[in-house]
């Protein structure tokens, strides 16, 4: 089971000093057109943002036309993201027990938080819940195939690295996480998403191989043959 108080504990410190928002500005707005068109969200639409953290891709979601609301279960991300965004709404919660009646939202974005739980099909039973009959969920998370992913964030690489993460967090296979959601009702489907800058990571040492990594990131998973290598997965779905 997930540690919670050690997930709210980690991120409340952390959102003392850095809004933990790792990509650049440029790579976020990317991400978030992708994972629109990808899901076939429509603008307009009631959009839960799951795992908010300071609000950044629940204010994107705002900017395309969608009454997005952010939920996140750190009480200090939420405090930052309300003084960022204070025409949003941002409510304190856990994904696996939402505070939405059923049925509320036409879609559902879970922003890189299936890889902190050990086990996802309450999380993934809860979206479904709260979703309408045709709403759509996407989700983006660490893809334990990117060569880069496992050897820093996977605990069986020789050189996994703790700092950063919490003890829940470990990068996820494709296959598993669209099971879940295929299991919990949805017609599930699986994309790969690279070439995303990060402006930040918390080891200084990680920290000074960015531009490397950056660089390698924007051509190496092109290639068709390359994509399910990319750095993340992106699963989606219909509630039939």
């Amino acid at each position: 089971m997930q540690d919670k108080v050690k997930e709210i504990e980690f991120f409340n410190h952390h959102a003392t000093s850095d809004d933990y928002n790792v990509f650049t500005e440029a790579a976020s707005n990317r991400l978030v057109d992708y994972l629109v068109a990808t899901s076939g969200l429509e603008p307009g639409g009631e959009v839960l943002d799951l795992g908010c953290g300071s609000g950044v891709f629940t204010d994107l979601l705002h900017r395309r036309g969608f009454q997005a609301t952010g939920l996140d279960l750190s009480p200090k991300l939420l405090e930052l993201a309300r003084r960022k965004y204070p025409e949003l709404r941002f409510v304190e919660g856990d994904v696996e027990n939402l505070p939405f009646d059923d049925g509320a939202a036409d879609g559902v974005m879970l922003s890189g938080i299936l890889h902190h739980l050990p086990e996802p099909a309450r999380c993934a039973a809860e979206v479904y819940r709260v979703l309408r009959r045709g709403g759509r969920f996407v989700a983006f998370d660490p893809n334990r195939a990117n060569p880069f992913m496992y050897l820093y964030r996977d605990r069986s690489s020789p050189f996994y690295s703790s700092v950063g993460v919490t003890e829940n967090e470990r990068p996820v296979k494709a296959s598993e996480v669209a099971a879940v959601f295929s299991e919990a009702g949805f017609l599930t489907f699986t994309g790969y998403i690279g070439g995303l800058s990060y402006r930040y990571v918390a080891s200084s040492l990680a920290r000074l191989a960015l531009p490397v990594y950056n660089a390698l990131d924007t051509w190496l998973f092109r290639p068709k043959f390359m994509r399910p290598m990319s750095p993340f997965v992106v699963t989606y779905g219909v509630k039939r």
